[in-house]
């Protein structure tokens, strides 16, 4: 039928899906956009909206735990799961409402309903309400995301197993939470429940957290959250898991050293997450995943069929929101502006949200020294920083790699109160070319944590 053919058809409303589609009706074009679940995708519903409200939560318990450091008295605290959670679903709410509230630009429809291919350019959508529509366009994007990978040991199926999605509707605390994975999704709520009061023990298969980081930087995590009195175990392989006695949870794995037992009144698995790909019936449309299920795309975000893209988290690589964003900047300069954008030489940061954060961009040390790169290497501790001794935020550190030859930043990571923002100002010197001895030069705000980065880069000059 005439009217469900369309110009563009977006499937899934994530970061990069929820804006793509009102420039594309904004620019005349005939848009469907099509969700299954709640508008906004995993960021505004069960990411990083709701986490990080949480992890605010958390961290304002803490400092009210250190007043007496400060000459400040709190008395006894304690934390209210229930009104933590609340106070969640508002921000969540609030964030979905917003959203919603903008889905008026003509030449726009919304379909609720779950979308399938049944051809390189068709669609069928399983309504709500049971029923079905075919549309079709000749430019399809795909934005579905990810979803939590669910825990396949023995028993697993016989026990509550809660993802990240499913503790933050808990609204009674957990005695002791045993986390399966040593990412950033398992060190976030690890510290966070901690922080509200639980007894937490996080199981790595690996034989150190954050296996992507250099290893001073995940020992020194792995010491932070020991100081926090968290159980950290690595190099051991979660086995299986069976009920215990009270409703516990018993969970055996297998050490350098032969079986041992964890048992806890709550399991988390935190390993990771996987693509919302399959009830799309992509091979319907030719549509190749890789071998883990993500979507195929090029340079262009472009699948396997022309016409076709994907975006965000569904394609694989890092699973970030800004990342995705960025995606959304590749394919409106593609279907919109006059330029074929792509994903060539992008800068991706990121910020491990425990406390103190975790900011990090470009190569690590161990990925330059594996291209054969002459480095120099600049680390200070952030006991050195006039702010984090002022403030009492004195654990972590500032480490940047730098090419010895050029001068030129090559990658950092800051380990430290706000250590996101830092990291930001060297994402842009990265992005400005500039040499290492601009940071040492430049005038920062005395006394801010910017300040330590004279210091930090002052370290290759001595």
């Amino acid at each position: 039928m005439a009217d469900d053919s369309y110009d563009v058809i977006v499937i899934g409303t994530s970061q990069g899906g929820r804006f793509l589609p009102l420039d594309l009706a904004k620019a005349g074009k005939k848009v469907a956009l099509v969700e299954r679940d709640h508008l906004g995708g995993v960021c505004v519903n069960t990411g990083c909206t709701p986490t990080k409200t949480m992890v605010a939560s958390a961290r304002l318990a803490h400092q009210a735990r250190r007043g007496a450091e400060y000459g400040v008295r709190t008395g006894t605290v304690s934390v209210d799961l229930a009104a933590v959670r609340e106070r969640k679903r508002a921000m969540v709410a609030g964030a979905r409402e917003n959203y919603a509230s903008r889905l008026t630009q003509e030449g726009l429809d919304l379909i609720e309903g779950e979308a399938r291919f049944t051809g390189p350019k068709t669609v069928e959508i399983i309504l709500g309400d049971g029923g079905a529509r075919a549309i079709s366009a000749p430019v399809i994007v795909i934005d579905t995301g990810t979803r939590p990978k669910p825990l396949a040991i023995n028993g697993a199926q016989n026990v509550p197993v809660l993802n990240s999605t499913s503790i933050m509707e808990l609204d009674t605390l957990p005695e002791h939470l045993i986390i399966l994975g040593g990412g950033y999704i398992g060190l976030e709520f690890g510290q966070m429940f901690r922080r509200f009061g639980s007894e937490v023990t996080i199981v790595q298969t690996g034989p150190r957290l954050l296996m992507n980081e250099d290893d001073d930087v995940s020992a020194e995590v792995a010491a932070i959250l020991r100081d926090d009195g968290i159980a950290v175990l690595t190099s051991v392989a979660p086995d299986r898991v069976e009920e215990a006695s009270g409703g516990r949870v018993r969970l055996t794995v297998r050490t350098p050293n032969g079986e041992r037992t964890v048992e806890g009144s709550h399991l988390l698995a935190a390993i990771g997450r996987i693509p919302n790909a399959e009830a799309l019936a992509p091979a319907a449309a030719g549509i190749r995943l890789r071998e883990n299920g993500f979507i195929e795309v090029d340079e262009y975000l472009e699948t396997s069929v022309p016409g076709v893209y994907a975006m965000g988290d569904v394609k694989g690589g890092p699973a970030f929101t800004h990342l995705s964003y960025d995606d959304y900047r590749i394919l409106h300069a593609t279907l919109l502006g006059q330029e074929k954008a792509n994903t060539r030489d992008r800068i991706v940061p990121y910020t491990v949200f425990i406390d103190p954060q975790l900011g990090r961009v470009g190569m690590t040390e161990r990925q330059a020294r594996a291209q054969d790169r002459a480095v120099r290497i600049a680390k200070l501790p952030m006991s050195a920083v006039i702010r984090a001794l002022e403030t009492g935020e004195t654990r972590g550190f500032m480490k940047a790699v730098v090419d010895a030859r050029t001068q030129q930043i090559l990658g950092a990571a800051v380990l430290g109160a706000e250590g996101g923002e830092i990291m930001t100002i060297i994402q842009v010197a990265m992005l400005g070319k500039l040499p290492y001895t601009a940071m040492v030069k430049a005038i920062f705000t005395h006394p801010l944590l910017a300040e330590g980065l004279n210091s930090l880069f002052a370290t290759l000059d001595t």
